[in-house]
């Protein structure tokens, strides 16, 4: 009944926006100004990220009990250990992120010379590769935006949790990478505004379409941008595009569920097996996984200019692919149902592809797929960058995302915890929460980058 009224409520919404998207999907022309932007806001104060022995952190320190890394308000996060046993008698330990309160994630839009436009953010994260990128207006924790940390005011929230509100295009619960979060979600909003606003040195009004061409340059729309983008009410697209009704779709994803059930249990990090701990970072003893280690910051920019914290850094590259198969109206896309520890509800569904962990060298056992996203020709490439995954938890850990073409090899049935979903279809179901991971949102915002474009996108 929810996800009925969901879905009634995201089909107005679309009526509604697709066409004002559409155009302005297709306007503008400053895209190319912004990597120089962002530079500028990084000369213009004294920015500097540097690691540091877990001894050193300030306001951080490791319990004396357990091992955990904690903040001394109780607040923000804390990394503690995980043991997680599988139905299929595998047990395994690792550390995760622990952070149950719930952020916020929104854009504001506002209609500007006729053409909707996107406030963005240039965003100074520590794990940022590159330091800034283009994030949403806001992204802030609740500790942040409530002002536990004792700084600044977070600009513009009071658009977004306040009564100064406009008109909201999505408002859904979001998860995070579930490799790394313990059940962690964001609150995703887009609110239209039509009043004037004062435009910080840090925000700039761009189109769909400029932010569209930035999502092709590596390393500069972050994570937080990007799974907003993804919960925009895009354009219909042609429901015939879909061979599996929602409902078939949803059973699917309730028999993986329930198929996979695991216990996961939070331990001390100390007692965490197979991992090796120096005063400066703690790591797997084969180096698979990820890492936890400690950095130092100074941003100007910041609601707090200085601040120490602890990070999970990647040990290899991932990759993260679609695979889509033309259609007379969409591409169908090809997903999987993931189950991961930190899952919110066991299992979402997820690119096709999606080795981010531990990369794609030398995995013991190669996922489905994978062999073919790795050799597919060049002209099957549509969507080919490099994207970094959440730069205040993660220290320079980014993925190669891919959208690529099958071809007629890959014809039949695929594997059971495999469906092909219709582009609008998958859309939808990002409008419930809990459905579609973090990943999965990322190429879902790159695919719809690509909307319209020939030979992908078929003209009606």
């Amino acid at each position: 009944m929810a996800q009925a009224a969901t879905r009634t409520a995201r089909d107005r919404a679309v009526h509604r926006y697709g066409p004002r998207l559409a155009h302005s999907a297709q306007a503008g022309d400053r895209a190319g100004g912004i990597p120089g932007w962002l530079d500028e806001r990084r000369r213009s104060g004294t920015f500097e990220v540097r690691r540091i022995p877990f001894g050193e952190m300030v306001k951080w320190r490791i319990d004396p009990d357990t091992g955990n890394l904690v903040h001394d308000s109780g607040r923000f996060f804390s990394i503690e250990g995980l043991t997680v046993r599988a139905d299929s008698g595998t047990t395994w330990s690792q550390p995760i992120i622990n952070q149950p309160e719930t952020g916020v994630l929104g854009i504001l839009v506002k209609e500007i010379d006729g053409v909707l436009r996107f406030l963005m953010q240039a965003k100074m994260e520590p794990g940022n590769i590159g330091l800034f990128q283009l994030g949403p207006t806001v992204q802030a924790t609740r500790s942040n935006y409530t002002g536990v940390h004792r700084g600044r005011p977070t600009p513009y929230i009071e658009y977004f949790v306040g009564e100064r509100r406009g008109e909201v295009l999505t408002d859904v619960l979001q998860s995070e990478q579930g490799d790394s979060f313990l059940r962690k979600r964001n609150r995703n909003m887009v609110v239209e505004i039509t009043e004037d606003i004062e435009v910080r040195d840090d925000y700039r009004w761009l189109t769909l379409g400029e932010i569209h061409q930035l999502l092709a340059v590596d390393n500069l729309v972050n994570m937080d941008a990007r799974t907003v983008l993804s919960s925009l009410p895009f354009p219909p697209g042609d429901e015939d595009a879909a061979p599996h009704s929602d409902t078939e779709i949803l059973s699917w994803l309730t028999g993986i569920k329930t198929r996979h059930e695991r216990e996961v249990v939070t331990s001390p990090l100390a007692r965490i097996e197979d991992w090796r701990r120096t005063p400066a970072e703690i790591a797997r003893s084969d180096g698979r996984h990820l890492r936890v280690l400690a950095v130092s910051v100074q941003a100007g920019n910041r609601e707090v200019t200085n601040w120490t914290q602890p990070l999970l850094a990647a040990q290899r590259q991932g990759i993260a692919a679609f695979i889509v198969r033309r259609t007379a109206g969409e591409p169908q896309v090809l997903v999987q149902g993931l189950t991961q520890a930190g899952t919110f509800d066991v299992a979402e569904m997820a690119p096709t592809v999606q080795c981010v962990t531990d990369g794609w060298h030398d995995l013991p056992e190669k996922p489905p797929y994978l062999d073919y996203v790795l050799a597919v020709p060049d002209d099957r490439v549509h969507y080919s960058a490099l994207l970094s995954e959440e730069g205040g938890r993660f220290y320079r850990r980014d993925n190669r995302y891919l959208v690529v073409e099958a071809d007629e090899t890959l014809g039949g049935d695929p594997p059971d915890a495999y469906r092909w979903l219709g582009f609008s279809q998958l859309k939808r179901f990002t409008g419930y929460s809990n459905h579609v991971d973090v990943e999965a949102r990322t190429l879902i915002a790159c695919l719809q980058s690509l909307w319209g474009k020939e030979p992908l996108w078929a003209r009606g």
